[in-house]
């Protein structure tokens, strides 16, 4: 992102020149925001002051309204518009705030010392640089580190205030009360002996058998099940894709050669060719995973990503978006640390690229709860400006089930037994992709938990959902609640029948082959159904492209109105969770495989391309 802030140490040293007066303010200091820790974070001590907290200011957009207008026009295939997708200058014109918003914060800003104020294209975000001391003083708060039950520790608040009269132009600023992590959706790490599900049958189809070996699922069955054997891009030079990685993870292209030599040799060129961006000190590398890292145990997503992607889409060229943000805390007043909010910086970034991939594929999610609501609609509404130029987001619907076992408590001060919904998965603005295992028939993904060798497993079962949050979406309306109504008043009161329900479609996710450190082993996760289900619609969007045709964009408008039928409906399981069996897979559309998985041919002929 190319934003006009200078070095960190300049911002510092500004900020350090104002902490000695009193924050200044047209208007009284009013509580603007206030969010519990989630339940896996301990409060420990006050954080470091002398650390530096890169602020974002996130300001009332212009006209976000017209944006969503016209992504959905561009994105309903029955309008008139359908396809005609918005340029990034257009965009940026439909959110850019207006005048008085960017002087008045801009205003408050400067007379408080703060001179390297940083804006992204839209002018919508503003992004500073500042010691926590200061933060704490300009946003009249106190931060605390806080230790996740995993040993992340970040340094974040559950308050903060602002002049009264900037309460309508600013929407949110983080971090400061929201404890987005961006975790992986990745159940299950290197496994070298997989049990055979309970419930496999060998399928009846010979060419699936042939090729389908449950316990280490290979591109070569992906191809054959989903039907892209066979296909031959011919618009590689138009299309692309891309996958993004957090928490210092990177894929390691030798792992990735590994895996192509075995599994897909024709295709292993792109072991080497496929590019890597680090956004805001993300890592970048092109050899194998060093000693440390390896001691560290970090990449098995990024490289399951990125040998998922170029198993089943040769040729499309692949990027790898590699964001820094949110390392463990450093309490050393010489070393800054980084709380940035990963997707945020991301997709910010992303936004002032005058060109963007067709699709991109992100593995990561956590619970609604552990973010504000301001932050999460912020971020939603960056989804869809990515959706109105074109972009299909796909992202993984977690692997909790309902919400993981003996986990599933409110995070209002209530502690109220109640099912966890997921997000990025719950944003109406992305395409949610759930897992499914075994072959024919398929069925939703499910592992009871488990005690392997002293450590407890907890329970893998594909995300499912309805958002406390953000409303159902008219293009759901017809199929959610009818799947709503036949539950009756089973699970009443444990969910919002009325939320954005996930998943929309699904594909394999359990024990996908893959390379990690110079060994193969399997990986399980809708960590591995997302990056596959991105690669097969980028497959769709080559036959659209080679046809003369726009790319599909963003999905879901097509998808509930006639792309369902390019999806093979998933009958059997359950989404289990919160100690119970949980919501029943059923014919058409439901909250655990969604419409259900692709069909290749089908799609590419709905999608309106020719030649296939």
């Amino acid at each position: 992102m190319r934003f006009l802030a200078s070095a960190l140490l300049g911002a510092a040293i500004a900020a350090q020149a104002a902490v000695a007066s009193p924050i200044r303010a047209r208007s009284p200091y009013v509580m603007k925001e206030e969010h519990y820790a989630p339940r896996e974070y301990t409060k420990l001590d006050r954080a470091n002051g002398e650390s530096a907290v890169h602020l974002q200011i996130g300001l009332k957009q212009g006209n976000m309204k017209e944006l969503i207008r016209h992504l959905h026009e561009v994105s309903d295939p029955d309008h008139e518009r359908y396809g005609q997708h918005l340029s990034g200058d257009e965009v940026d014109d439909l959110v850019r705030p207006k005048k008085e918003t960017s002087e008045l914060v801009e205003e408050w800003l400067r007379e408080n010392g703060v001179e390297d104020i940083g804006y992204n294209s839209a002018k919508d975000w503003i992004t500073i640089h500042l010691p926590i001391e200061f933060a704490e003083r300009l946003l009249d708060t106190e931060y605390h580190n806080y230790k996740h039950e995993d040993g992340h520790i970040i340094a974040r608040t559950t308050h903060w205030s602002l002049p009264r009269h900037l309460h309508a132009h600013i929407d949110t600023i983080q971090p400061t009360t929201s404890f987005f992590r961006g975790a992986a959706n990745a159940a299950t790490w290197v496994e070298m002996a997989p049990e055979v599900p309970a419930s496999y049958k060998k399928p009846s189809n010979g060419s699936i058998a042939a090729v389908c070996n449950v316990t280490s699922v290979t591109p070569e069955c992906f191809a054959t099940l989903y039907q892209t054997k066979g296909y031959h891009t011919k618009a590689s030079n138009k299309n692309s894709i891309g996958f993004t990685n957090y928490l210092g993870e990177i894929p390691i292209r030798p792992d990735t050669e590994l895996f192509l030599k075995k599994y897909r040799p024709e295709a292993v060129s792109s072991a080497k060719t496929f590019k890597q961006y680090s956004i805001d000190g993300g890592p970048e590398q092109d050899g194998p995973l060093t000693l440390n890292q390896s001691l560290e145990d970090i990449s098995h997503e990024a490289n399951l990503d990125v040998q998922a992607i170029s198993g089943i889409s040769w040729k499309t060229p692949i990027f790898s978006y590699s964001t820094g943000g949110q390392p463990p805390f450093i309490p050393d007043p010489a070393t800054p640390t980084n709380t940035n909010e990963p997707y945020l910086t991301w997709v910010n970034w992303l936004l002032q690229q005058r060109n963007i991939p067709p699709i991109i594929s992100t593995s990561y999610g956590e619970p609604e709860q552990s973010i504000p609501p301001s932050y999460m609609e912020r971020v939603c509404n960056q989804f869809a400006m990515v959706g109105a130029r074109g972009t299909t987001l796909f992202f993984s619907s977690g692997d909790r089930g309902l919400g993981g076992t003996n986990t599933c408590y409110t995070n209002d001060g209530t502690n109220t037994y109640k099912f966890i919904p997921d997000f990025p998965a719950s944003c109406p603005y992305v395409t949610t992709v759930g897992a499914t295992m075994n072959f024919q028939p398929e069925e939703s993904a499910y592992r009871p938990s488990r005690n392997v060798s002293g450590v407890f497993r907890d329970l893998y079962a594909s995300g499912s959902g309805f958002s406390d949050y953000f409303d159902r979406p008219a293009w759901q309306d017809n199929v959610v609640s009818e799947y709503v109504d036949n539950l009756g008043d089973l699970y009443d009161g444990l969910y919002n029948k009325d939320g954005r329900a996930y998943p929309d479609l699904a594909a394999q996710g359990l024990y996908f082959a893959y390379f990690w450190n110079g060994t193969e082993g399997t990986i399980s996760g809708t960590s591995a159904s997302t990056p596959l289900t991105a690669g097969i619609f980028a497959l769709v969007n080559d036959a659209l492209l080679a046809s003369g045709k726009k790319q599909l964009g963003f999905l879901n408008p097509w998808l509930y109105k006639k792309g369902y039928k390019g999806l093979t409906d998933i009958t059997k399981g359950y989404s289990h969770g919160c100690n119970v069996e949980g919501f029943p897979v059923t014919e058409g559309w439901d909250p655990i495989t969604g419409f259900g998985t692709p069909d290749f041919p089908k799609l590419v002929k709905l999608a309106g391309a020719h030649g296939y």
